[in-house]
């Protein structure tokens, strides 16, 4: 993922077009023979659907997270805007026919499994829709897992893409060190931005808690997306006249602010351990933001350090600023 988003835009965008009917053709494959049974009558696990023995609010806020995260591709498309033709009527729309294909597919998706499986059998499986498949379809099976593996490879595609150019466009805007707002000389591709995640990304394999990372990292998504939102708010009222290509009305981002912010504060005492180590690693922007950002009178020799680490980043990678790459 990381050789493909270094080498050409193009390339990357035509793989996640094809992983993403990749990941279609898994959902459809799934969906049919189980609305098959479904109408054969196999209907007793939805008996009683919201029937449990215990209820724990603390843990609505993780189910959340889990849920939100299977349709979490929307604001990725806004990391992207610039590379986008008409963004003013793309985005908006992309977003909501996406927004619909995902609910309409999940949904079904669901159903399907509990035309076959129960309640407690599908918590138990450690991967549904393979143990889904093994029922049903035989030798067959092996597809989904093979699917499965094709929709996990484009999620961290076009999360590789959408990530790395949120990046160049903070190190463009003199948030994150210069020399991620570089772009190869031929490929035309953010170089540095891209290969600075493979650190992070190795890292987090090395967590063996898929819950614990969902935790940790969607408190720290759900939390700048709702402090985002307010922004939104903030400027409706701040600077009313400033252009907007599309509006909504202001109570569906009050809405969705409050919704956000709720969670994450509610997630504090659900996983105090994972979402508290998110918190805290965020509240370190705040101490860097000012060394790195605003304090302006740095020694020279810092200066000069740094200016050295960018040149020899530069030479090695074979990178340049967009301006000078387009002159």
């Amino acid at each position: 993922v990381m050789y493909v988003n270094s080498m050409s835009v193009s390339w990357t965008a035509r793989l996640q077009i094809f992983l993403t009917f990749c990941k279609l053709a898994a959902i459809l494959i799934i969906i049919f023979p189980g609305m098959v049974c479904l109408f054969k009558g196999e209907t007793q696990h939805f008996n009683l659907p919201f029937q449990t023995k215990e209820f724990n609010l603390m843990g609505v806020p993780l189910a959340f997270y889990s849920g939100m995260y299977a349709y979490s591709g929307w604001f990725y498309m806004n990391f992207v805007t610039e590379e986008v033709e008409n963004p003013d009527k793309n985005i908006p729309l992309a977003i909501c026919i996406s927004m619909a294909v995902v609910t309409v597919g999940y949904v079904l998706t669901n159903v399907a499994y509990f035309a076959v499986m129960s309640p407690e059998e599908l918590l138990a499986s450690e991967a549904v829709a393979v143990t889904f498949a093994e029922r049903l379809m035989g030798k067959f099976s092996i597809t989904v897992p093979i699917f499965v593996a094709l929709s996990c490879f484009g999620s961290m595609n076009g999360g590789v893409f959408a990530v790395a150019r949120m990046f160049y466009v903070a190190s463009r805007e003199g948030h994150l060190p210069e020399i991620l707002s570089m772009i190869h000389v031929r490929k035309h591709t953010p170089l540095p931005a891209v290969i600075v995640l493979y650190p992070l990304t190795i890292f987090m394999l090395f967590v063996g808690d898929i819950y614990s990372l969902l935790n940790f990292l969607s408190f720290v998504r759900w939390l700048f997306i709702g402090l985002a939102v307010t922004g939104l708010i903030y400027l409706r009222y701040k600077c009313p006249d400033m252009p907007r290509p599309f509006k909504v009305p202001l109570f569906i981002p009050a809405f969705f602010a409050f919704t956000c912010l709720f969670i994450v504060a509610l997630s504090l005492y659900s996983d105090p351990i994972n979402t508290g180590i998110g918190f805290i690693i965020t509240l370190t922007g705040i101490p860097a933001y000012y060394l790195f950002v605003v304090w302006d009178k740095k020694p020279k020799c810092f200066k000069k350090l740094m200016y050295l680490m960018t040149r020899t980043a530069q030479i090695i990678l074979q990178v340049v600023p967009p301006e000078k790459h387009d002159d």
